[in-house]
Protein backbone atom coordinates (compact mmCIF):
# COMPACT_ATOMS: atom_id res chain seq x y z
CA UNK A 1 0.00 0.00 0.00
CA UNK A 2 2.23 2.81 1.51
CA UNK A 3 5.39 1.91 0.87
CA UNK A 4 4.29 0.03 -3.07
CA UNK A 5 2.95 3.82 -3.40
CA UNK A 6 6.74 5.32 -2.61
CA UNK A 7 8.36 2.62 -4.60
CA UNK A 8 6.96 3.91 -7.73
CA UNK A 9 6.63 7.66 -7.33
CA UNK A 10 8.18 9.41 -9.59
CA UNK A 11 11.22 11.61 -7.68
CA UNK A 12 10.53 15.60 -8.08
CA UNK A 13 13.30 17.49 -9.61
CA UNK A 14 13.26 19.77 -7.20
CA UNK A 15 16.39 20.88 -5.12
CA UNK A 16 17.04 17.95 -2.05
CA UNK A 17 16.87 20.68 0.86
CA UNK A 18 13.18 21.28 -0.83
CA UNK A 19 12.75 17.77 -1.01
CA UNK A 20 13.26 16.40 1.74
CA UNK A 21 10.98 19.15 3.24
CA UNK A 22 8.75 16.73 1.43
CA UNK A 23 9.09 13.77 4.18
CA UNK A 24 8.67 16.23 7.46
CA UNK A 25 4.91 15.25 7.61
CA UNK A 26 5.87 12.03 8.16
CA UNK A 27 6.55 10.64 11.91
CA UNK A 28 9.81 9.55 12.41
CA UNK A 29 9.09 7.51 15.50
CA UNK A 30 6.54 5.19 13.43
CA UNK A 31 8.84 4.49 10.99
CA UNK A 32 11.91 3.78 13.11
CA UNK A 33 9.20 1.24 15.08
CA UNK A 34 9.12 -0.65 11.27
CA UNK A 35 12.30 -1.95 10.13
CA UNK A 36 10.60 -2.34 6.50
CA UNK A 37 9.45 1.29 6.62
CA UNK A 38 12.91 2.16 7.55
CA UNK A 39 14.43 0.46 4.85
CA UNK A 40 12.18 2.19 2.20
CA UNK A 41 12.77 5.10 3.04
CA UNK A 42 16.40 5.18 3.11
CA UNK A 43 16.09 3.72 -0.49
CA UNK A 44 13.84 6.38 -1.13
CA UNK A 45 16.01 9.06 0.29
CA UNK A 46 19.24 7.34 -1.87
CA UNK A 47 17.21 7.90 -5.31
CA UNK A 48 16.31 11.44 -4.63
CA UNK A 49 19.98 12.06 -3.51
CA UNK A 50 20.63 10.20 -6.85
CA UNK A 51 18.13 12.44 -8.37
CA UNK A 52 18.86 15.69 -7.44
CA UNK A 53 22.68 15.44 -8.11
CA UNK A 54 21.43 14.60 -11.55
CA UNK A 55 19.68 17.28 -11.66
CA UNK A 56 22.23 19.91 -10.44
CA UNK A 57 25.32 18.72 -13.05
CA UNK A 58 21.96 19.15 -15.91
CA UNK A 59 21.67 22.30 -14.38
CA UNK A 60 24.70 23.76 -14.52
CA UNK A 61 24.90 26.15 -17.67
CA UNK A 62 27.86 25.40 -19.87
CA UNK A 63 30.13 27.87 -21.59
CA UNK A 64 29.34 28.52 -25.35
CA UNK A 65 32.83 30.70 -25.95
CA UNK A 66 35.08 32.87 -23.83
CA UNK A 67 36.58 36.16 -25.18
CA UNK A 68 39.94 37.45 -24.45
CA UNK A 69 40.63 40.79 -23.43
CA UNK A 70 39.91 42.95 -27.14
CA UNK A 71 42.52 45.78 -28.18
CA UNK A 72 41.39 49.31 -26.33
CA UNK A 73 40.65 52.28 -28.51
CA UNK A 74 39.78 56.09 -27.59
CA UNK A 75 36.19 57.01 -27.78
CA UNK A 76 36.12 61.00 -27.76
CA UNK A 77 39.20 62.30 -26.03
CA UNK A 78 37.93 60.40 -22.21
CA UNK A 79 36.47 57.33 -23.06
CA UNK A 80 39.64 54.79 -23.21
CA UNK A 81 37.32 51.68 -23.69
CA UNK A 82 37.79 48.08 -24.11
CA UNK A 83 35.12 47.21 -26.74
CA UNK A 84 34.17 43.42 -25.10
CA UNK A 85 31.99 42.14 -26.94
CA UNK A 86 34.17 42.56 -30.23
CA UNK A 87 32.04 41.11 -33.60
CA UNK A 88 29.32 39.40 -31.31
CA UNK A 89 28.23 43.49 -30.63
CA UNK A 90 24.71 44.24 -32.74
CA UNK A 91 24.14 40.13 -33.34
CA UNK A 92 21.04 38.40 -31.66
CA UNK A 93 23.36 36.20 -30.23
CA UNK A 94 23.68 38.20 -26.96
CA UNK A 95 20.40 39.94 -27.31
CA UNK A 96 19.06 41.96 -25.72
CA UNK A 97 22.32 43.01 -25.15
CA UNK A 98 23.94 44.95 -28.13
CA UNK A 99 27.23 46.23 -27.32
CA UNK A 100 29.36 46.86 -24.21
CA UNK A 101 32.35 49.72 -23.71
CA UNK A 102 34.51 48.69 -20.71
CA UNK A 103 37.19 51.90 -19.73
CA UNK A 104 40.03 50.32 -17.82
CA UNK A 105 41.28 52.44 -14.50
CA UNK A 106 43.24 54.62 -16.36
CA UNK A 107 44.96 58.43 -14.62
CA UNK A 108 44.02 61.20 -16.06
CA UNK A 109 46.07 64.42 -15.22
CA UNK A 110 44.30 67.57 -13.77
CA UNK A 111 42.47 69.32 -16.99
CA UNK A 112 42.31 73.43 -16.49
CA UNK A 113 40.93 73.60 -20.83
CA UNK A 114 37.28 71.41 -21.57
CA UNK A 115 36.17 68.37 -19.94
CA UNK A 116 37.23 65.82 -22.13
CA UNK A 117 34.67 63.36 -23.32
CA UNK A 118 32.36 63.11 -26.53
CA UNK A 119 29.96 65.72 -28.04
CA UNK A 120 26.61 66.03 -28.74
CA UNK A 121 25.75 63.16 -30.38
CA UNK A 122 21.91 61.15 -31.42
CA UNK A 123 20.45 57.96 -30.37
CA UNK A 124 17.50 56.03 -31.32
CA UNK A 125 15.88 52.78 -30.62
CA UNK A 126 17.85 51.52 -27.77
CA UNK A 127 19.22 52.43 -23.91
CA UNK A 128 22.63 53.46 -22.81
CA UNK A 129 23.05 52.25 -19.23
CA UNK A 130 26.37 53.70 -17.91
CA UNK A 131 28.03 52.50 -15.13
CA UNK A 132 30.64 55.22 -13.00
CA UNK A 133 33.45 52.94 -10.92
CA UNK A 134 35.51 55.67 -10.49
CA UNK A 135 35.69 58.90 -11.56
CA UNK A 136 32.80 61.41 -12.64
CA UNK A 137 30.65 61.54 -16.05
CA UNK A 138 28.71 64.52 -16.81
CA UNK A 139 25.49 63.71 -19.09
CA UNK A 140 23.39 66.98 -20.61
CA UNK A 141 20.80 65.82 -23.34
CA UNK A 142 18.38 67.57 -25.38
CA UNK A 143 15.62 66.93 -23.48
CA UNK A 144 17.00 69.11 -20.09
CA UNK A 145 18.17 66.36 -18.36
CA UNK A 146 21.49 67.14 -16.62
CA UNK A 147 23.16 65.55 -13.99
CA UNK A 148 26.56 63.80 -12.91
CA UNK A 149 27.30 59.92 -11.85
CA UNK A 150 29.82 59.69 -9.47
CA UNK A 151 31.51 56.02 -8.37
CA UNK A 152 29.04 53.45 -7.74
CA UNK A 153 25.90 55.56 -9.53
CA UNK A 154 24.32 54.19 -12.94
CA UNK A 155 22.89 56.19 -15.65
CA UNK A 156 19.48 54.76 -17.40
CA UNK A 157 18.75 56.77 -20.42
CA UNK A 158 16.08 55.54 -22.56
CA UNK A 159 16.67 56.48 -26.12
CA UNK A 160 13.75 55.20 -27.93
CA UNK A 161 12.48 57.70 -30.40
CA UNK A 162 15.03 59.86 -30.24
CA UNK A 163 17.44 61.80 -27.93
CA UNK A 164 21.04 63.95 -28.49
CA UNK A 165 23.12 64.14 -25.55
CA UNK A 166 26.49 64.59 -24.40
CA UNK A 167 29.03 63.13 -21.94
CA UNK A 168 32.09 64.64 -20.40
CA UNK A 169 34.18 64.05 -17.64
CA UNK A 170 32.39 66.07 -14.88
CA UNK A 171 33.94 69.63 -14.33
CA UNK A 172 35.28 68.47 -10.75
CA UNK A 173 37.32 65.34 -11.87
CA UNK A 174 38.72 67.30 -14.82
CA UNK A 175 40.22 69.93 -12.44
CA UNK A 176 41.12 67.63 -9.52
CA UNK A 177 42.47 64.26 -11.96
CA UNK A 178 42.30 61.17 -10.89
CA UNK A 179 41.63 57.17 -11.65
CA UNK A 180 38.92 57.12 -14.24
CA UNK A 181 37.02 53.64 -15.05
CA UNK A 182 33.31 53.13 -16.12
CA UNK A 183 31.76 50.62 -18.33
CA UNK A 184 28.62 51.70 -21.08
CA UNK A 185 26.32 48.98 -22.43
CA UNK A 186 23.89 49.29 -24.97
CA UNK A 187 20.39 47.49 -23.97
CA UNK A 188 18.02 47.01 -27.28
CA UNK A 189 14.75 47.69 -26.80
CA UNK A 190 11.53 45.86 -28.74
CA UNK A 191 9.70 46.88 -31.28
CA UNK A 192 6.55 48.12 -30.04
CA UNK A 193 8.80 49.97 -27.63
CA UNK A 194 11.54 51.57 -29.73
CA UNK A 195 9.60 54.83 -30.67
CA UNK A 196 8.19 55.55 -26.68
CA UNK A 197 9.17 58.78 -25.55
CA UNK A 198 12.79 58.95 -24.61
CA UNK A 199 13.29 59.12 -20.50
CA UNK A 200 16.61 59.43 -17.85
CA UNK A 201 17.12 57.25 -14.92
CA UNK A 202 19.39 58.35 -12.06
CA UNK A 203 20.53 55.41 -10.02
CA UNK A 204 22.63 56.55 -7.16
CA UNK A 205 25.40 54.08 -5.37
CA UNK A 206 22.77 54.78 -1.95
CA UNK A 207 19.94 53.13 -4.15
CA UNK A 208 21.70 50.27 -5.52
CA UNK A 209 23.43 49.39 -1.64
CA UNK A 210 20.13 48.78 -0.59
CA UNK A 211 20.00 46.12 -3.28
CA UNK A 212 22.74 44.51 -2.23
CA UNK A 213 22.88 40.65 -1.64
CA UNK A 214 25.56 38.10 0.04
CA UNK A 215 27.24 35.57 -1.72
CA UNK A 216 25.67 31.96 -2.21
CA UNK A 217 28.58 29.28 -1.84
CA UNK A 218 27.64 26.73 -4.08
CA UNK A 219 26.24 23.28 -2.87
CA UNK A 220 27.60 21.26 -5.19
CA UNK A 221 26.46 19.01 -7.32
CA UNK A 222 24.98 16.29 -4.77
CA UNK A 223 22.56 19.22 -3.13
CA UNK A 224 21.49 22.50 -5.34
CA UNK A 225 21.21 24.39 -2.76
CA UNK A 226 23.45 26.89 -1.87
CA UNK A 227 24.19 28.48 1.24
CA UNK A 228 24.31 32.65 1.99
CA UNK A 229 27.99 33.47 2.67
CA UNK A 230 29.02 36.38 4.91
CA UNK A 231 29.51 39.71 3.73
CA UNK A 232 33.35 39.76 4.36
CA UNK A 233 33.76 37.01 1.58
CA UNK A 234 31.69 39.78 -1.13
CA UNK A 235 28.63 40.70 -2.34
CA UNK A 236 26.06 41.22 -5.70
CA UNK A 237 25.15 44.75 -6.32
CA UNK A 238 22.05 44.49 -7.86
CA UNK A 239 21.28 46.64 -10.90
CA UNK A 240 18.37 45.56 -12.43
CA UNK A 241 17.02 42.51 -12.36
CA UNK A 242 16.86 40.31 -8.91
CA UNK A 243 19.29 38.12 -6.96
CA UNK A 244 17.66 35.78 -4.58
CA UNK A 245 15.72 38.48 -2.20
CA UNK A 246 17.19 41.51 -3.22
CA UNK A 247 15.92 43.61 -6.37
CA UNK A 248 17.41 46.13 -8.42
CA UNK A 249 16.30 49.51 -8.66
CA UNK A 250 16.44 50.14 -12.65
CA UNK A 251 13.20 49.82 -14.51
CA UNK A 252 13.64 47.93 -17.84
CA UNK A 253 11.13 46.93 -21.21
CA UNK A 254 12.55 43.30 -20.96
CA UNK A 255 13.43 40.78 -18.19
CA UNK A 256 17.05 42.19 -17.68
CA UNK A 257 19.56 41.32 -14.51
CA UNK A 258 22.60 42.80 -14.29
CA UNK A 259 25.11 42.14 -11.21
CA UNK A 260 28.11 43.92 -10.20
CA UNK A 261 29.70 41.27 -7.89
CA UNK A 262 32.53 41.76 -5.82
CA UNK A 263 34.40 38.38 -4.61
CA UNK A 264 37.19 38.45 -1.87
CA UNK A 265 37.43 34.72 -1.33
CA UNK A 266 39.93 32.85 -3.09
CA UNK A 267 39.65 29.25 -4.36
CA UNK A 268 35.66 29.17 -3.01
CA UNK A 269 32.87 28.51 -5.56
CA UNK A 270 29.89 30.68 -5.59
CA UNK A 271 26.69 29.98 -7.68
CA UNK A 272 24.31 32.90 -9.63
CA UNK A 273 20.84 31.35 -10.62
CA UNK A 274 20.28 32.88 -13.92
CA UNK A 275 16.21 32.79 -15.45
CA UNK A 276 16.11 29.32 -17.90
CA UNK A 277 16.24 30.49 -21.64
CA UNK A 278 17.76 33.91 -20.78
CA UNK A 279 21.50 34.70 -22.64
CA UNK A 280 24.23 35.14 -19.77
CA UNK A 281 27.30 36.79 -19.96
CA UNK A 282 29.96 37.07 -17.34
CA UNK A 283 32.91 40.01 -17.60
CA UNK A 284 35.52 40.15 -15.32
CA UNK A 285 36.63 43.93 -14.71
CA UNK A 286 39.14 43.16 -12.19
CA UNK A 287 40.83 39.89 -11.20
CA UNK A 288 40.72 36.17 -12.73
CA UNK A 289 37.84 33.78 -12.27
CA UNK A 290 37.07 30.28 -12.84
CA UNK A 291 33.92 29.75 -15.02
CA UNK A 292 32.49 26.38 -14.74
CA UNK A 293 35.84 25.61 -13.62
CA UNK A 294 37.43 27.21 -17.13
CA UNK A 295 39.46 30.38 -16.51
CA UNK A 296 38.78 33.32 -17.57
CA UNK A 297 40.91 36.54 -17.27
CA UNK A 298 40.68 40.40 -16.96
CA UNK A 299 38.82 41.78 -19.38
CA UNK A 300 37.80 38.55 -20.88
CA UNK A 301 34.22 37.48 -20.92
CA UNK A 302 32.16 33.85 -20.49
CA UNK A 303 29.51 33.92 -22.78
CA UNK A 304 26.87 30.59 -21.29
CA UNK A 305 24.85 28.77 -23.85
CA UNK A 306 21.39 29.95 -24.28
CA UNK A 307 18.89 26.92 -22.58
CA UNK A 308 16.95 25.99 -19.87
CA UNK A 309 20.16 25.07 -17.40
CA UNK A 310 20.63 28.25 -15.16
CA UNK A 311 23.74 27.89 -12.68
CA UNK A 312 26.60 29.51 -13.05
CA UNK A 313 29.47 28.76 -10.83
CA UNK A 314 32.54 31.40 -9.79
CA UNK A 315 35.95 30.66 -8.38
CA UNK A 316 37.72 33.91 -7.58
CA UNK A 317 41.79 33.14 -8.65
CA UNK A 318 42.86 36.31 -6.81
CA UNK A 319 41.07 38.63 -4.65
CA UNK A 320 38.82 41.56 -4.58
CA UNK A 321 37.63 39.38 -8.31
CA UNK A 322 35.06 41.88 -9.57
CA UNK A 323 32.87 40.73 -12.20
CA UNK A 324 29.72 41.38 -14.13
CA UNK A 325 26.84 39.37 -14.90
CA UNK A 326 24.53 40.42 -17.42
CA UNK A 327 21.48 38.08 -18.20
CA UNK A 328 18.59 38.73 -20.25
CA UNK A 329 15.62 37.23 -22.27
CA UNK A 330 16.38 37.85 -25.77
CA UNK A 331 14.25 40.01 -28.20
CA UNK A 332 13.71 37.28 -30.90
CA UNK A 333 13.75 40.06 -33.77
CA UNK A 334 15.96 41.58 -36.86
CA UNK A 335 18.58 43.94 -35.77
CA UNK A 336 18.86 47.04 -37.99
CA UNK A 337 22.44 48.86 -36.35
CA UNK A 338 23.94 51.82 -37.86
CA UNK A 339 26.47 54.31 -35.90
CA UNK A 340 23.69 55.69 -33.18
CA UNK A 341 20.79 54.13 -34.68
CA UNK A 342 19.42 50.61 -33.59
CA UNK A 343 15.84 49.72 -35.34
CA UNK A 344 14.74 46.57 -36.84
CA UNK A 345 14.80 47.51 -40.51
CA UNK A 346 17.12 49.86 -42.36
CA UNK A 347 14.12 51.64 -43.80
CA UNK A 348 13.53 52.81 -40.13
CA UNK A 349 17.48 53.66 -39.93
CA UNK A 350 17.15 55.83 -42.93
CA UNK A 351 14.10 57.51 -41.85
CA UNK A 352 16.04 58.37 -38.15
CA UNK A 353 18.63 59.90 -40.23
CA UNK A 354 16.33 61.78 -42.05
CA UNK A 355 14.26 62.80 -38.92
CA UNK A 356 17.72 63.80 -37.20
CA UNK A 357 19.05 66.13 -40.13
CA UNK A 358 15.89 68.03 -41.00
CA UNK A 359 15.54 68.81 -36.80
CA UNK A 360 12.83 66.96 -35.89
CA UNK A 361 14.58 64.89 -33.44
CA UNK A 362 15.24 64.84 -30.18
CA UNK A 363 12.39 66.87 -28.79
Amino acid sequence: PFFFALGTVRVPTLPLCDTLSLLQPIKIARLISSPLYLSLVVLLLSRFVSSMATYAAKNLKSIKQILPAPRAHWVGNGFHVYPVFADKAFSGELSPFLMFDYAAPKEFKPNTGRPKGVGQHPHRGFETVTLAFQGEVEHADSLGNRGVIGSGDVQWMTAARGIIHQEFHSNEFSKRGGTFEMCQLWVNLPAKDKMVPPKYQEILKKDIDQATSPLYVFGGEASGCGAPADLSEGSVRVIAGTFHDAKGPASTFTQVDMWDITINSVDKSFEFDTVPGNNVIVFVRRGAIEVQGKPVESQGVAIMTRDDSTKVVIKAKHEKSQILILAGEPIEEPIAAQGPFVMNTFEEIRQANMDFHSGNFGT
